[in-house]
């Protein structure tokens, strides 16, 4: 088991990342996919070569989806899925035939591995390996081809043109979120080693001393400079980012976005009061300064352009022969958009690799499940797809300095959409007003409580102390149980629903001391006094120091709904066509006759029922059960394995 493990993180090195959004990889533990490859029973040929019964079982044993679900039309999608990534590790193994790897390649590369998972020893290796199904040249053939699907990548990258100053322009002024400057302060600190000493000097700064001085006279820290967080420029402190601060400090520091003293703050040992004289938000970088950076992210688009372009073109001329009947699959069209089909096998991988859907599959059992992703998920995924490959077309007739794979080209077009949209400050007041509860600090307060077996006892306990002395002692000398429950949050599990409202809504708190004392609160067969200090009633962040934060949040929302109105719009221009319902019927028809029929049910014969010319009728069915043969009905525009995608 443990070389098991090993081996799993050893054959990571068999990822092959090839565009970004989109990872082609050959499934850990997989055994020999790429050395000795006719070894095994025959399944699948592409373009001549073959695929075997063992290396798609493999693929299947190496995601859990895959075999979590045995029957129904979810182990025919992820029978289509096996043989889509097989067939397609197999065309990239093709394609890659001409580029020369050396001995000397493979053997650095398998070197590292060895040393990554201490297995220098022989023996150690080779037992790594026979425990995931591989010898020592089967490992190295598998090396070798991912050295060389690499090397072809980047080739093919090397030919991508680099990005315009227009491309490099639109995807700034589209994505303006990659370009913000962090939020900065203006500020000033003083930094103590005792807390009582902070204290202090929190009281003096928030009467109105001055803060520069208090630093000047007491901080460990700037003392030179007053303080400043920031070199002093220009008469001013310069702007810092939060990360000049320790986490918890920065964190509250940042919170003053309208300026103001922050409370004292412990870190590592000392403690620390910041004064906020300015809050400088996320601001857009101007295009000089950002240009790089953009320039680089669109040459990055189009080197994975490239990229989806040539997989692309190796699965649409591929020659795919199911050799064993039990591995046919059906593959047909389900959309068509700008003269390009797009397969069912596109809609089953994004579905198979969805999260939700392997959380789905753990909920619920699959017939359940295969309604809710017929009717839910796919829908939804031949929409993305149709967008896809139907951006790339919109581009070119609007002539947009747009470019990147089909996703990217969706997405951007999306940004393109909504480049227009404002937020109001009305926009910003609705929101506000919606979503109060969002802003809101619930209340909190340190609490003890004691608990007596009667209600006089508690009502004479909490009529007849006046918070002098102990809490704790003044309690159990009265009777009662004393629970410490320390800080507590209003609407928290902590203190139940009663303690709650007595402490933190109702107007009948009783001061005594240095804290309150609740009414009598029967919780259960007792009655409770909580004993109240450090009460801080809940708050509503006003308006405007939340302004900022809910205009982006309102900003992204009309966004994203005005980008994929207006994507929705150019795609349907292109009178796209969805085929998925027809698909799912057929789909539906050929597992239900593929289903293995039960045992017809008879009835005995009922005494003295003559000639038997009353007795029921056998289910005669005829009904086949051989695998990957086409319903009936099917639809026709449907692809088998043995036809070209």
């Amino acid at each position: 088991m443990k070389n098991k493990k090993v081996v799993n993180v050893l054959l990571g090195v068999l990822a092959l990342l090839l565009v970004v959004g989109m990872a082609y990889q050959f499934t850990p533990n997989v055994g020999s996919l790429f050395g000795n490859r006719q070894q095994g029973t025959p399944a699948l040929r592409v373009n001549g070569q073959t695929v075997t019964v063992e290396e798609l079982e493999a693929i299947r044993r190496g995601n859990p989806v895959l075999g979590s679900v045995d029957t129904g039309v979810l182990a025919d999608d992820f029978k289509t899925f096996v043989v889509s990534q097989a067939a397609q590790r197999s065309l990239l193994q093709q394609a890659v035939r001409d580029i020369d790897v050396s001995r000397a390649d493979v053997n650095a590369e398998v070197q590292k591995v060895r040393e990554a998972n201490n297995l220098t020893d022989n023996k150690a290796w080779t037992d790594a390996l026979q425990g995931a199904g591989l010898t020592d040249a089967t490992y190295r053939a598998q090396v070798r081809d991912q050295i060389a699907i690499q090397r072809k990548v980047e080739e093919l990258q090397k030919t991508a043109a680099p990005a315009t100053d227009a491309e490099a322009k639109a995807y700034y002024d589209l994505n303006p979120q990659a370009f913000q400057s962090d939020p900065r302060i203006v500020g000033r600190q003083i930094v103590v080693a005792d807390r009582a000493k902070a204290q202090s000097l929190l009281t003096q700064a928030r009467g109105g001393a001055d803060f520069a001085q208090l630093a000047s006279q007491n901080s460990t820290e700037f003392k030179d400079r007053g303080g400043a967080l920031g070199p002093i420029e220009n008469g001013a402190p310069r702007p810092v980012a939060q990360v000049a601060l320790p986490a918890e400090v920065g964190t509250a520091a940042f919170a003053l976005t309208q300026g103001g003293v922050t409370d004292v703050i412990e870190s590592g040992g000392k403690f620390y009061i910041v004064k906020v004289e300015r809050f400088l938000p996320p601001a857009v970088k101007p295009f000089a300064e950002a240009k790089a950076d953009a320039t680089t992210a669109v040459t990055e688009q189009k080197k994975n352009a490239v990229v989806e372009r040539w997989i692309t073109d190796l699965e649409r001329n591929a020659e795919i022969e199911a050799v064993d009947p039990n591995w046919k699959t059906q593959n047909p069209t389900v959309a068509q958009v700008a003269g390009q089909k797009i397969p069912y096998s596109d809609v089953v991988s994004q579905v198979v690799q969805n999260q939700q859907f392997a959380s789905l599959l753990g909920q619920v059992p699959g017939e359940q499940a295969a309604g809710l992703v017929n009717g839910i998920l796919k829908p939804q995924v031949v929409e993305g797809l149709i967008s896809g490959y139907g951006a790339q077309k919109i581009v070119q007739d609007r002539k947009l300095p747009l470019a990147g794979t089909r996703q990217e080209l969706a997405a951007a077009l999306a940004a393109y959409g909504a480049r227009d949209v404002r937020v109001t400050d009305a926009d910003i007041q609705a929101f506000y007003t919606e979503n109060r509860a969002q802003f809101q600090t619930p209340g909190s307060a340190t609490v003890n409580e004691a608990s007596f077996p009667d209600r006089a006892r508690a009502s004479a306990f909490r009529q007849g102390w006046n918070g002098q002395g102990s809490f704790v002692t003044a309690a159990a000398r009265a009777g009662g149980t004393v629970s410490e429950r320390g800080s507590v949050t209003a609407g928290g599990e902590t203190l139940g629903e009663e303690l709650n409202a007595a402490i933190f809504t109702s107007k009948n708190l009783r001061d005594v001391g240095e804290g309150s004392l609740s009414e009598v609160v029967p919780v259960g067969n007792r009655f409770v006094v909580a004993y109240v200090t450090d009460l801080k009633p809940a708050t509503v962040q006003p308006l405007a120091a939340v302004r900022g934060q809910i205009r982006d949040q309102v900003l992204a929302q009309k966004r994203q709904e005005a980008g994929q109105a207006y994507l929705a719009k150019e795609i349907a221009t292109l009178k796209p066509v969805n085929n998925l319902q027809q698909v799912l019927a057929a789909q539906e028809k050929r597992v239900a006759a593929q289903a293995p029929k039960p045992p017809a049910a008879t009835t005995p014969a009922t005494p003295g029922a003559g000639n038997g010319e009353d007795a029921p009728a056998q289910n005669g069915g005829t009904g086949t059960s051989s695998t990957g043969t086409p319903a009936d009905g099917g639809a026709s525009n449907g692809n088998t394995s043995g036809t070209n995608r």
